[in-house]
């Protein structure tokens, strides 16, 4: 007696991996919407790149500068035991801190403002 299949259960047959689908191919870059690789012409230093971004947004690089100078200058005075003054140095850190965050995002806000080229 011969084995036969029953009716509707197909045969399991070995399928060829030529038609796997690959999610993704490592040999390519990704395909991103909007994005242009080749539109960058050369490689920035990071100085060229730190002034670029200063000049965008001038303001980042400012609440910087004042959030570090708080925090040494705070620091110095609580060495010191001066209380009064580095409470009040640290306070000046918090809002240099919070300046430099509403700046990034008021920047981040600008630059998708922009319209495109």
């Amino acid at each position: 007696m011969a084995a036969t299949a029953a009716p509707g259960v197909p045969e399991k047959t070995p399928k060829s991996s030529q038609s796997a689908f690959v999610p993704f191919d490592f040999s390519e870059p990704p395909i991103i919407e909007g994005f242009n690789p080749l539109s960058k012409i050369k490689d920035e230093t990071l100085k060229e790149k730190f002034v670029r971004k200063t000049k965008e947004n001038p303001f980042v690089p400012l609440g910087c500068l004042g959030t570090a100078a708080a925090l040494i200058y705070g620091l110095r005075a609580f060495n010191q035991g001066k209380t009064r003054q580095s409470q009040l140095l640290m306070r000046g850190r918090i809002f240099a801190q919070g300046f430099t965050v509403v700046a990034i995002i008021f920047g981040v806000f600008t630059t998708t403002m922009k319209p495109k080229p």
